[in-house]
């Protein structure tokens, strides 16, 4: 049975013989031809080349023509910030910085880049007239959020008729662009509103289900199929995601496959995902990415489900993991044997992080996907990138963005199960939850006044390690664990000098010397006998 024929099948809640694979090839693309995701996303050729290639060597059920969120924010007025190894990230708000709403015109297939993303599906649609192509288009809530900024929570309180405004324009642009993919050749409209994770189901349902649900009556009466795409610890607005009335629902890892597909099911709606991104799909193996792979078969079952990762792949996903899958679904007895296998025990190495936070200064994580590429991880880091000016010297930010394995190892260790959160000196405060301006400035106070003023304002203690290079290799390694286990913010110096070694009266390497720099007294004359007792601790 071809892809599009298996994935009509699914979305009709048929039992199929197989599960469809929908790989969400986005600038990985790029990486399969050799080219940086900024020229990938603007040309057509590329595109296409992307695709094609990535059909050839994936063969998957469906795929989509182009996975970015910001091609209408671009068109509307957004400033976009290119990168590299990810689509573009928006860095203005046009609605909070003068633009008003009637300034915004819905595009039209002449604007921006919507007339190479449609050359590139009307080229993709004849020569791959068996696969499904899948034309993404940016959620009404999370457009809202681009042009709005994140003033966007406090106005769904304080001003609740301007947000329903913009998200009646929102809708209208969904629609223009759904309409232009549906008629150069997409069978599958993709409504991918990751922002929708940030509010509760009564928010949802008052600011997201009348516009969304729009968008699909609109996709259904083309006589074309729609999924609801979400990413982000979203679990309490699923039943509110099946309500607007999709073909479909998707979702990442941060939520359980069993729980989406009890809830789409009986709501009549097939659902997708929801395969790991970056542990196992970007930095797993094969082995690796069979287990999840088959664990997701085994969960989703074979009525309404597709396989599928939980969002578009990080552009150097090794192409054999892909492909790993490709052989899996496509092989019951590969199944079986990896069925029969015993599950491989993790080997993840984790930090004894019980003392983390012992630095002078007030640490601020924030552990994301990656906030290139993650819109509820980049507004999240800008929310803390906001405040953060208030407490200059006294608080350090750090992005921990699980595409790398140090990452991983930091969110592990601090025991955080969804992204993005916010951890300040290693205590979970924020999960998948853009905090308040005023809630932040308030979470981070109270750990300053949970720390010793003397302690915050002392002079930043030293570490010496003395000895050769080679010698002291392990001790550095030591000592480096043991400052990122105790979150202290520490100087490390190096000496190899013998004549300097000796002053401290050392011979051989490799050696510590540990100088603790301490306020005793600030404004005043302390008393002798005061004095003695500080010089008895040396």
């Amino acid at each position: 049975m071809k892809g599009l024929e298996l994935i009509r099948k699914v979305f009709a809640l048929e039992e199929v013989e197989r599960v469809p694979w929908v790989p969400f090839v986005g600038v990985h693309g790029g990486y399969l031809t050799g080219i940086d995701a900024e020229s990938y996303l603007n040309s057509s050729e590329a595109i296409i080349q992307g695709v094609s290639k990535a059909v050839e060597e994936y063969q998957p059920d469906g795929i989509p023509v182009v996975f970015d969120l910001q091609v209408e924010a671009e068109i509307l007025g957004c400033f976009l910030q290119w990168a590299p190894h990810n689509p573009p990230a928006v860095v203005s708000h046009p609605l909070s910085e003068g633009t008003t709403l009637e300034d915004l015109k819905i595009p039209t297939e002449n604007d921006g880049r919507i007339p190479l993303i449609l050359e590139a599906t009307r080229t993709l649609r004849k020569k791959y007239p068996e696969t499904a192509l899948y034309g993404l288009i940016t959620g009404p809530f999370t457009l809202a959020l681009h042009l709005l900024g994140t003033d966007i929570f406090i106005k769904l309180y304080e001003d609740p008729d301007e947000v329903n405004n913009v998200m009646e324009f929102c809708k209208n642009v969904g629609i223009k662009m759904a309409e232009l993919l549906m008629d150069a050749g997409c069978d599958i409209i993709a409504v991918v509103d990751p922002m929708t994770s940030q509010i509760d189901p009564l928010s949802f349902e008052t600011f997201v289900t009348p516009f969304a649900s729009q968008i699909f009556d609109f996709i259904r009466e083309k006589k074309k199929l729609s999924s609801f795409f979400v990413c982000g610890h979203a679990q309490q607005n699923i039943e509110a995601m099946c309500n607007c009335n999709p073909d479909n629902v998707s979702i990442d890892e941060n939520i359980p496959l069993d729980y989406v597909k009890n809830i789409a099911l009986k709501k009549g709606i097939s659902f997708g995902g929801n395969m790991k991104l970056t542990v196992v799909l970007l930095m797993g193996n094969e082995d690796d990415v069979r287990e999840e792979a088959l664990n997701c078969l085994d969960l989703g079952g074979k009525k309404g489900f597709i396989l599928a990762p939980g969002c578009d792949l990080p552009m150097e996903t090794p192409p054999e993991n892909i492909k790993a899958v490709t052989d899996l679904v496509n092989d019951p007895y590969k199944q079986d044997v990896v069925r029969t296998l015993e599950k491989q025990d993790s080997v993840l190495e984790v930090f004894n992080m019980k003392d983390y936070g012992q630095a002078d200064k007030v640490i601020v994580d924030i552990i994301t996907l990656d906030s290139e590429s993650c819109a509820p991880c980049q507004y999240m880091v800008e929310a803390v990138k906001r405040v953060a000016p208030q407490f200059e010297g006294v608080v350090e930010w750090r992005e921990h963005a699980i595409k790398k394995m140090e990452a991983v190892t930091f969110m592990s260790s601090l025991m955080v199960k969804n992204i993005p959160t916010i951890c300040i000196d290693g205590k979970i405060e924020f999960v998948s939850k853009i905090p308040p301006r005023g809630e932040l400035i308030a979470a981070i106070q109270k750990r300053i006044n949970q720390k010793l003023k003397l302690r915050i304002k002392s002079k930043r203690s030293e570490i010496l390690i003395l000895g050769e290079k080679e010698e002291c290799r392990e001790l550095k390694s030591v000592i480096n664990r043991a400052v990122t286990e105790l979150g202290k913010d520490l100087k490390i110096n190096y000496i190899s000098d013998p004549n300097q070694m000796a002053t401290f009266g050392i011979t051989k390497g490799p050696a510590v010397v540990t100088i603790n720099y301490k306020l005793k007294s600030e404004g005043t004359v302390p008393s002798l006998d005061v004095v003695k007792e500080w010089i008895k601790e040396l």
